[in-house]
């Protein structure tokens, strides 16, 4: 090589590696609170009004089978967003982001503008080691989102917070809006908005005109009026948000109230998506769409998170941009702690490779391929379950319980196979199967107790009004 051309090569490099730089796709990544994976209406759910949640799904990948893994206390939503944020599992994850560098921190060191606005539960001192700007950020659990206490990050330290003058999640977008407006396509970015519904309480403004009849609301095909034993969490906030026996009105007019607050939320969505449409960056932007956990409301005989059931593990999984295959869905199994590690194989990032994660580029070029054989779930010492190829079995040691279904012909759980003869073969598979996937992610639960207690459960009596 000649002088002249080292020299020129030399000139050239640092030109070529910022516009590979601005190759690279942004993130626009959209997560909500206690959202069911049955709640957008492109996947199935025909009374629920979500236009902007199936535009998502006309534009891209949905996922059928993604999990949070579970959870060790009843406020599941933090290890969720740990995992999600860390990419590691349930049974590695620290919950206050503090220990190990975040994946939205490794798009910051990669080279993206990074941002938050909404909700973050997973202690206020980590926001500014994962993010460079956040604005109106709640670092509670649960709140009124009509007057909200909101933060913005400064000087590395998260404000004072300030009492939000409208709906939570309607300043959550706004933030969103304003940050997809000022960038200039001089660097890819990273912004996670985290809305903090349709999490109880279900609020939305007043003057939000679509409603929905409780009477519409066709009831959880696995509803029950209480759940067959005792899962170890009966009485847990949550389960106390309406009475026992549940009834059908009761659990129609939660829904309905329930259903509101989604399609209020796939309202702001649609505002974040309509800006980003409008921006220069709109034809290189991935965008996520997620949520912490799903939640029972009614079904099983339950209200809240607190199982390892579908409707309660299974969250929503969108994915589009570039690169993604339009108007499909794919079987695969994932954990949401999957999705970040992908996330970086698909914008060149370099993170933090943790025991347990495993990214699924294979299933966006491949929608048919597979991923995960199987998914573990957990919560608490209580419960435990096993998904793998149709089969589902969850164990509950305290009680000495145990379900088996088939997901392909029983898909809302419904029939218990463990007592059934002719399927003691897949039951022991299955609980082998649990035993060693336990294992392999260093859980240290047990399957059986000594001591084993009652089954059965008796509500509470309600308290007498002085």
């Amino acid at each position: 090589m000649s002088e002249k051309t080292f020299l020129l090569v030399c000139l050239l490099l640092p030109c070529l590696a910022a516009a590979a730089e601005l190759t690279k796709p942004n993130v626009l990544f959209l997560f909500t609170d206690d959202q069911r994976a049955d709640t957008i209406s492109a996947l199935g759910n025909r009374p629920i009004k979500t236009p902007n949640l199936d535009r998502l799904v006309y534009r891209g990948l949905a996922f059928d089978h993604a999990y949070m893994q579970g959870g060790f206390h009843g406020a599941t939503c933090v290890p969720s967003r740990a995992m999600l944020l860390s990419g590691r599992p349930l049974f590695q994850v620290d919950e206050k982001l503090l220990r190990d560098e975040t994946w939205p921190a490794a798009f910051g060191r990669n080279g993206y503008r990074t941002f938050l606005t909404g909700k973050w539960h997973n202690g206020p001192s980590a926001i500014a080691k994962s993010f460079q700007q956040a604005r109106s950020v709640f670092t509670g659990g649960m709140t009124n989102p009509l007057s909200a206490p909101l933060s913005d990050l400064e000087n590395g330290k998260i404000g004072k917070p300030r009492k939000a003058d409208k709906h939570a999640c309607a300043i959550f977008a706004d933030e969103a809006i304003r940050f997809i407006k000022t960038q200039r396509g001089d660097n890819p970015y990273f912004c996670y908005v985290a809305f903090d519904g349709p999490h109880d309480p279900h609020i939305v403004p007043e003057n939000y005109a679509l409603r929905y009849d409780p009477a519409s609301i066709p009831l959880p095909a696995n509803f029950l009026q209480q759940h067959p034993w005792d899962n170890g969490e009966m009485s847990i906030r949550d389960e106390q948000l309406l009475s026992w026996p549940r009834t059908r009105e009761n659990v129609q007019k939660m829904l309905s109230e329930y259903y509101r607050y989604i399609s209020y939320l796939d309202e702001q969505i649609g505002r974040i998506l309509d800006a980003l449409d409008a921006s220069p960056q709109a034809e290189n932007t991935l965008v996520v769409f997620s949520a912490d956990s799903g939640v029972a409301r009614g079904s099983h005989g339950l209200i809240g998170k607190q199982n390892c059931y579908e409707h309660s593990m299974r969250v929503p999984l969108l994915i589009a941009g570039p690169g993604i295959p339009v108007n499909k869905r794919t079987g695969a199994k994932c954990y949401l702690f999957d999705v970040m590690p992908t996330l970086g194989v698909l914008c060149g990032v370099a993170g933090a490779k943790p025991d347990g994660a495993r990214e699924f580029s294979n299933v966006i070029k491949n929608p048919q391929a597979g991923h995960r054989d199987s998914i573990l779930l957990a919560y608490r010492d209580l419960q435990r379950a096993i998904l793998h190829d149709h089969w589902k079995l969850i164990r509950y040691p305290k009680v000495d319980q145990t379900q088996l279904f088939d997901l392909t012909a029983d898909p809302d759980e419904i029939h218990n196979l463990a007592a059934s003869p002719e399927h003691q073969q897949p039951l022991a598979e299955m609980r082998e199967r649990l035993a060693a996937e336990m294992k392999i992610f260093d859980d240290a639960a047990v399957l059986d107790v000594e001591k084993v207690l009652p089954a059965d459960w008796q509500a509470p009596a309600k308290k007498r009004k002085e």
